[in-house]
């Protein structure tokens, strides 16, 4: 008799766990390449959401429906304890889904919008999707949340004055996403020289990757009391000069005319999309070897100086050879004098 009292419950639960790997293995494998096939918009974030999650939630089924169902002579106090662990496994799957599903929706849309720093926005919506399921869980087992509230809110105290560090870091981090003064992909040199592209702001730093593709790591706070310059602001584009002298003997219409070509044709290739900005020059100094002068010319963002530098010299010198301009250089003439005569003629008593 107690041999067949344990069939129904066992055979529940085995074929909860078979729906489950079925349903984890098979059918939900199928959708999520369905989805990302046809590239829908959030289906990854969902079915990532939902990944194990089809497993547990037929487990945690048949385990309710075998305590539910079963024949067999539990006790009263023991089964509503399972049943609340089943209840709190289960709200904590949900909860889990519903913050992968909140940070993933987040950082989707965080992607979309230029500038806007991922992981503080999403590690925090993360959070609070976290804290009120879980408050919701104890609420939900029969536990009263407000003397637990109440707690925080004091104990918080506490922990604020502990944390002063990371509280500063988290609040600078915020301010900086607030004053959009900092955005991911901005190109920003600090007053210690170190420059870079912020990748990323977080809870307790902000990431700034530079050109040699080493990291560097500053806290919030540092950064928010910094002196620093934020190269993409107020916009990306920027004036490129160049400072060039030719000789005294030049045709300087023919050197501006020259210039300026050359100029257009490094923007044809570097930033074709600011080729209606024209390029110019000014003249400024007539200096001790040459007659001086600036080029001005817009490039799409600050790295691209260095691209645009190198064009523009390798074309400039070769355009200047054909044209037979010369950029001149220092020449000195040395005058010495001889006193061997003088000494030569010298007697000596």
């Amino acid at each position: 008799m107690t041999t067949v009292q344990w069939i129904l419950p066992v055979a529940l639960i085995l074929f909860a766990l078979l729906a489950g790997i079925i349903g984890e293995k098979v059918i939900f494998t199928k959708l999520s390449r369905f989805v990302t096939k046809r590239q829908i918009l959030g289906g990854e974030v969902i079915f990532n959401s939902l990944r194990r999650m089809t497993f547990i939630w037929f487990t945690l089924a048949g385990f309710s429906a075998a305590i539910s169902y079963s024949s067999l002579k539990i006790d009263a106090d023991f089964k509503i304890l399972l049943q609340k662990v089943i209840t709190i496994i289960f709200l904590s799957s949900v909860t889990f889904v519903l913050a992968r599903l909140t940070a993933g929706f987040v950082s989707l849309f965080i992607h979309r919008t230029e500038g806007v720093p991922a992981s503080l926005i999403s590690n925090l919506a993360m959070t609070i999707i976290l804290v009120l399921g879980t408050l919701i869980i104890l609420q939900t087992v029969g536990i009263e949340i407000t003397p637990i509230v109440t707690t925080l809110g004091i104990g918080g105290l506490a922990v604020g004055l502990a944390l002063q560090d990371t509280l500063a870091n988290l609040f600078s981090g915020f301010y900086l996403i607030v004053s959009k003064q900092v955005r991911t992909g901005d190109y920003v040199k600090l007053d210690d020289g170190q420059e870079g592209y912020v990748t990323d702001i977080t809870w307790r730093n902000t990431t700034i990757r530079e050109i040699s593709n080493n990291v560097i790591i500053v806290p919030n706070s540092k950064l928010a009391s910094a002196i620093f310059t934020n190269y993409h602001l107020p916009e990306k584009e920027i004036t490129l000069t160049m400072n060039v002298g030719v000789s005294y003997n030049s045709d300087l219409e023919e050197v501006e005319r020259v210039t300026v070509e050359v100029a257009k044709d490094v923007m044809r290739e570097i930033a074709p999309e600011l080729i209606a900005i024209e390029p110019y020059i000014r003249f400024h100094t007539f200096n001790d070897f040459s007659i001086d002068f600036t080029l001005y010319m817009r490039v799409s963002e600050y790295f691209d100086q260095r691209m645009g530098k190198h064009l523009f010299v390798k074309k400039l010198h070769k355009r200047y050879q054909q044209a037979g301009i010369t950029i001149p250089f220092p020449i000195r003439d040395v005058y010495m004098q001889d006193n061997g005569a003088e000494n030569s003629d010298m007697e000596v008593d």
